[in-house]
């Protein structure tokens, strides 16, 4: 039956009925209303879920295409006007303000001197390849037991650097040394809400169907199937996603978050879905980052899916951090922030040293945005040196986006070490069970979990 035969047939087939008042649905306006106007005052101000951090999306859009080398102090009169808007609760001119500053975004003209345009973007995955540097092993074998053993101790660790971080997260290295001193365990009773993993189970769940043939458009589907909202570059997504419109448009269109860490804290997937196999996995976290976001968004991705690929082969993680920064292309501006970051780690012998000259390169930059956390990264793993507790000291310590970064690079350390190396004051806070927020698997069992992607794995394996 065509569409318009099916329209007319409902209104040829519609008896005509008298609602009583409670039964008209224009009360449903004041709900939409209401949802739209909270959204709104999210993005005016907000305070992260876990940790109470302070964050204002609206004047971070405006730094984040700075950041991408777009002229943008004329906006800032609407970021003063908003705010404004905001704090009388005058939901029309916030509405309208919100609105325009959103169209302003969309057209920015480019800022010729900025640094920004002295690298190379990436827009596909064949200009990627063509610049990418990957070794190569010896297949890896998934059906040995060590396999199922790796992938568990890496879910454990992911899981618990999530616990740890996500109180924390969203504050300067200085403030929490003055709030908690040295932190080396969890600052409060730990839970295992963390929108990392949510994404990341989506991923999983179209792999587990398609394997390595699965595409960004099945992981989108996933996303608008399972998750039912996300946070700046992901919120964006979803929306496009719902719209209609599709990776890799989905990941930049109206997207001033794409550089963002979104795709970047949920690489940690791809690598443990491709053993030994650093160039699968960065094919794999290409597809599932372009979902939201784009150019140096994707390194990132890429980035931590090449870590944890190799965490399966090699012993050193220095070795490994390495390796990864050679899997970026070394004209693009992600390259020159990590590859800086290991130069500085090279050359001193306390974290902290290095720490704040991390700070000092990345002061312009959100805390959610990828290069502080990727630096943070690169020095909790380079100066932990493959020892659980002190890698997870240090990226504590450093602050930032602490829960996606803590997840992602002691992943590759249960990977490397096993679960013997993850101390019990971590593990049995959590015990065996996983929250979320996706739909129809809101509880989780750890172990569930690493079964279904041992399983995933060994369904599709690659010959």
């Amino acid at each position: 039956m065509k569409a318009w035969e099916k329209a007319y047939q409902l209104m040829q087939n519609a008896d005509p009925v008298i609602l009583d008042e409670e039964e008209q649905t224009w009360l449903a306006m004041t709900q939409v209303e209401q949802f739209y106007d909270m959204t709104l005052k999210l993005f005016w101000h907000s305070n992260v879920p876990g940790s109470g951090a302070p964050e204002i999306l609206a004047v971070a859009a405006v730094q984040s295409m700075h950041n991408m080398g777009y002229q943008t102090d004329h906006l800032l009169h609407l970021l003063e006007e908003g705010t404004a808007a905001y704090e009388k609760n005058d939901m029309p001119e916030l509405q309208r303000i919100t609105a325009r500053l959103m169209n302003e975004l969309s057209r920015l003209p480019k800022n010729e001197e900025s640094q920004y345009w002295r690298y190379q973007a990436y827009e596909t995955w064949e200009e990627y390849e063509a610049k990418a540097k990957f070794p190569v092993y010896e297949p890896y074998n998934v059906h040995a037991e060590q396999f199922a053993s790796r992938i568990y101790a890496g879910w454990v660790a992911q899981i618990v650097g999530g616990a740890l971080g996500t109180a924390i997260e969203g504050y300067t290295s200085q403030k929490l040394l003055e709030k908690f001193g040295e932190i080396r365990g969890y600052v409060r009773k730990p839970n295992t809400y963390n929108d990392d993993i949510t994404f990341e189970i989506a991923f999983l769940n179209a792999f587990d169907k398609f394997g390595y043939e699965v595409s960004s458009v099945t992981i989108a589907e996933e996303w608008v199937a399972l998750v039912p909202s996300g946070w700046s570059a992901e919120d964006i997504a979803l929306k496009n996603i719902r719209s209609g419109i599709y990776p890799p448009e989905s990941g930049y269109l109206n997207n001033p978050f794409q550089e963002w860490i979104g795709a970047q804290m949920r690489g940690a997937i791809c690598g443990m879905v491709a053993p030994g196999n650093p160039m699968e996995a960065a094919k794999l976290a290409w597809k599932d980052a372009v979902v939201s976001h784009a150019n140096n968004g994707v390194l990132g991705e890429i980035f931590n899916a090449v870590f944890v690929s190799l965490a399966f082969v090699e012993k050193d993680i220095r070795k490994i951090v390495e390796l990864s920064v050679d899997a970026i292309p070394t004209d693009s501006e992600y390259y020159e922030i990590v590859s800086t970051a290991v130069q500085w780690c090279r050359q001193h012998n306390d974290w902290r040293e290095t720490w704040k000259l991390c700070e000092e390169r990345f002061k312009e930059y959100n805390w959610i945005h990828a290069y502080p956390n990727a630096m943070a990264e690169v020095v909790a793993l380079w100066y932990g040196n493959g020892d659980f507790d002190e890698t997870l000291h240090i990226i504590a310590m450093a602050g930032q986006d602490v829960d996606c970064n803590a997840a992602q690079i002691v992943t590759a350390l249960g990977i490397m070490n096993g679960l013997s190396s993850i101390d019990s004051k971590w593990t049995d806070p959590i015990g065996d069970v996983l929250d979320t927020y996706l739909r129809e698997m809101k509880k989780m069992k750890i172990t569930e979990l690493s079964e279904w992607t041992v399983s995933a794995v060994r369904k599709h394996q690659i010959q």
